[in-house]
């Protein structure tokens, strides 16, 4: 709800809102290229060499995330990056900008971080139960083999497509005011 409250920069707040829905690394999503989006197939693939492992990664886009990325192109669509720099659009946005944005809601670095929506995915969707191996592989977690890793990047893909949009519903109910369940009961 914090985030959906944001009202800084336009382009930083669509940055903030696509933060939890595709939990890839910050230095990723602030470096990603309208070249690497695929509207018709609700794909953006990352190439090997901005990845930490360096493989391809295939991240599937959530109707929501799709939105939010239809809502930024008008802005950002004739360059190369979806989040250009403020001061030049030859470079992406700086690697401060969403944990300042974060800062700016109030959350502390203790709190929250840019990278803190990837544990945070990572925790819910397991106790959520959904495979462990496809929520991994939708981390970039990367096989230990190279031979194998090297092949496997869309590995699980139908299974995390449906875990991708399942995740935005849940964080859509999450920002609508969904039931808060005590971790403790009161009996």
């Amino acid at each position: 709800r914090a985030i959906n409250a944001y009202s800084g920069s336009f382009i930083t707040a669509i940055a903030l809102k696509l933060s939890p829905l595709l939990f890839v690394r910050p230095g990723e999503l602030r470096q990603a290229e309208w070249s690497e989006i695929d509207f018709d197939n609700s794909e953006w693939r990352i190439p090997a060499e901005k990845m930490k492992m360096r493989v391809l990664h295939i991240v599937p886009l959530s109707k929501q995330a799709l939105t939010l990325l239809k809502e930024l192109a008008p802005l950002t669509g004739r360059g190369k990056y979806l989040f250009p720099s403020n001061r030049t659009i030859t470079r992406p946005m700086s690697n401060n900008t969403i944990n300042g944005a974060l800062r700016r809601l109030g959350y502390t670095k203790e709190e929250m971080t840019a990278h803190g929506f990837r544990s945070m995915a990572s925790t819910i969707l397991n106790e959520k139960g959904w495979n462990r191996d496809a929520i991994e592989r939708q981390l970039a977690h990367s096989e230990r083999d190279g031979v194998r890793a090297a092949y496997n990047y869309a590995q699980y893909l139908p299974e995390r497509k449906e875990m991708m949009q399942a995740w935005a519903d849940y964080l859509d109910g999450l920002a609508q005011g969904a039931d808060v369940i005590p971790i403790k009961s009161n009996k």
